[in-house]
């Protein structure tokens, strides 16, 4: 699988999402990186634990990036929305479609 989004794509995020819901296996999320508060991550959920309300988050990256292995399960408050359309670039918009596997470098 490649990567859902590139550098410098544009998305939409719907933050409501995990106020509703606790995001599923293969969606896109923005949330607030657990060692830099005021930094946001996008990452693709791989698990949940709904009993604790968290999620489990890697990179389409793969080991070159800054996810779940390095600062563990994420929990529901931290998530700002889930990712579910690309606007830019127009020759690649269009909804986000989940996947449950991650890019394997």
């Amino acid at each position: 699988m490649l990567p859902s989004l590139r550098p410098g794509d544009r998305v939409w995020v719907d933050p409501g999402s995990p106020r509703d819901r606790l995001p599923s296996v293969g969606e896109i999320v923005v949330l607030q990186d657990p060692e830099l508060p005021s930094r946001r991550l996008i990452k693709r959920v791989v698990g949940r634990d709904e009993r604790e309300g968290t999620v489990t988050v890697l990179g389409d990256a793969g080991g070159a990036s800054h996810d779940s292995r390095d600062f563990g399960p994420v929990p529901r408050d931290a998530i700002l929305g889930v990712a579910w359309f690309r606007y830019l670039p127009s020759a690649r918009r269009g909804p986000i479609e989940p996947s449950d596997a991650p890019h394997k470098p």
